[in-house]
């Protein structure tokens, strides 16, 4: 199986080889995969960050990429060169997406033909970001979307796994996944980084008293006092928190 790199902004990933499946998660601008077999039009695809698989719609992707750069804000707008200007289109690229540069100038870099963005929306490929509420962060008042990790909607697993991906450290998918890899916090006392998971559910403290969550109740990513979040989830879920780790752990 060959390496292929996804050459489309944002793309789902779904259970099962139809669009009227559920969209297990998403796939984003220049993110490896392996291509398992291809089938009336589906590709079925293994992700190489996260081992994720499920099935994509076969469209665009190179085999020969090499990212050099990635994108560090929320979303990045797509400008056209046009007799020397350039014009903002209506498409974006997306947070932790990895790209390669053709040209650049003093204000842009071309990753594909007459495709440009700012550089200043992009560091190299290797940036390291410690400050993961920075990242979290960016995130607030998105959209919650069942499956997806951009600033067009993300779920309560994506917040967190896409401070990893950007990062390029590995870290699962799935809450559930994400629950098993994690090592339990054996102090009891809330802190800073701490991320606190419930079955099918997982927000990361932002201090000792508020945490971060894409929550689907509201819709959105939003901050809420711990105490609240633990009461609220329990009475209109009936759930308990399954573990407690922190970030700073991996």
């Amino acid at each position: 199986m060959k390496n292929n790199f996804f050459k489309l902004p944002v793309g789902n990933i779904n259970s099962k080889p139809s669009p009227n499946s559920e969209v297990a998660s998403q796939i984003l601008y220049g993110e490896n995969f392996k291509i398992i077999y291809k089938r009336k039009g589906w590709l079925k695809i293994k992700t190489i960050y996260d081992n994720y698989v499920g099935f994509i719609k076969q469209g665009k992707y190179n085999q020969n990429f090499k990212p050099q750069y990635k994108i560090n804000k929320l979303k990045s707008r797509i400008f056209r060169k046009i007799d020397n200007k350039f014009l903002p289109t209506k498409s974006f690229l997306f947070f932790g997406s990895g790209i390669s540069i053709n040209k650049f100038n003093n204000k842009y870099f071309e990753f594909e033909k007459n495709k440009w963005i700012k550089k200043k929306d992009v560091k190299k490929i290797y940036h390291y970001e410690k400050n993961f509420i920075k990242i979290f962060k960016l995130f607030l008042k998105s959209k919650y979307l069942w499956g997806g990790k951009t600033a067009l909607g993300i779920d309560c697993s994506a917040l967190i796994q896409m401070y990893f991906y950007y990062n390029r450290i590995f870290f699962p998918r799935d809450t559930k996944d994400q629950i098993k890899f994690c090592k339990k916090k054996f102090n009891g006392k809330i802190s800073k980084g701490d991320i606190i998971f419930w079955e099918g559910h997982v927000g990361v403290c932002i201090n000792n008293s508020k945490l971060i969550h894409a929550y689907g109740p509201r819709k959105k990513v939003i901050i809420m006092p711990i105490s609240y979040a633990l009461r609220i989830i329990q009475k209109t879920a009936n759930l308990s928190v399954k573990k407690i780790s922190n970030i700073k752990k991996f």
